[in-house]
């Protein structure tokens, strides 16, 4: 007997949640309002839906703290953790002015 192999499930994270994980919003219903407002692109496609599934490498980008935010997912998280924690979990792609004045004075 042939059985058919089971395709291999890609770990997922809600779109909202991980963006409560990753230290973007304060709490997960303002991540989930942000979704659904439309803010919010992954992978250059906007999505409406807080139950969007993020995976890793997918590439955000959202306006926040002022700026336009690009990041790509380096890990999906497994709880809000603290912030050292939270920015383990993605890698800051922006490239502007202030970002990379920024990154060399640390």
């Amino acid at each position: 007997m042939i059985r058919a192999e089971k395709p291999r499930h890609t770990p997922t994270r809600r779109a909202d949640q991980w963006l409560w994980f990753a230290r973007f919003f304060k709490s997960r219903t303002s991540a989930a309002r942000f979704c659904l407002a439309g803010r919010l692109r992954v992978n250059a496609a906007p999505i409406a839906k807080a139950s969007h599934e993020l995976k890793e490498g997918d590439v955000l980008t959202f306006f926040a703290g002022g700026r336009v935010r690009v990041v790509r997912i380096r890990a999906l998280g497994n709880r809000r953790g603290p912030a050292a924690e939270a920015q383990a979990l993605y890698q800051d792609l922006d490239q502007s002015p202030d970002n990379v004045a920024g990154s060399r004075a640390e």
